[in-house]
């Protein structure tokens, strides 16, 4: 079989940046069975409530609910079971000195294949206090209500 080259993005984490800041960003592989692969390949895999956290010098993603290939029978596994994710020795020293000191989180921002391979977007965040969703959410709606005096030619329309 030919190897696909290129990135598509599968999945993404909205609510994450909604929820929180996001200081730094980590490429990291997952550790997956192949009706998993299969099924992220048809896009079933839901990141909503998902975070990462250290145990052992390993790093495993929780709350990953990859949907069970219909066509896997007796080899598909646990939707939501821990997956554990792959990174350098020395990055999962630095995340975990940086989570467990500053109070900051890991928390997984989108799926996606890189040529043939399953990648995960790992994101070092700070959470949000409520006056920061507020003024996000007030920011964005300055810059659409901007954009559609430009379009209308000047005259604001609702």
């Amino acid at each position: 079989m030919a190897k696909q080259s290129g990135i598509k993005t599968v999945a993404n984490n909205k609510k994450a940046y909604h929820d929180y800041f996001v200081l730094e960003k980590y490429e990291c592989g997952i550790e997956l069975f192949g009706t998993e692969v299969k099924s992220i390949r048809q896009g079933g895999v839901n990141l909503k409530d998902s975070y990462c956290y250290i145990k052992k010098g390993e790093v495993f993603a929780t709350g990953v609910h990859i949907s069970p290939y219909e066509k896997g029978n007796i080899y598909n596994k646990d939707p939501d079971r821990e997956k554990r994710l792959l990174l350098h020795k020395k990055e999962i020293m630095k995340l975990f000195g940086r989570v467990g000191q500053e109070g900051l989180t890991l928390i997984p921002l989108s799926v996606y294949f890189k040529d043939s391979l399953v990648k995960v977007e790992l994101g070092l965040c700070k959470g949000k206090k409520l006056y920061d969703k507020r003024e996000a959410d007030a920011k964005k709606q300055a810059a659409r209500d901007i954009d559609r005096a430009g379009r209308t030619g000047g005259r604001y329309s609702d």
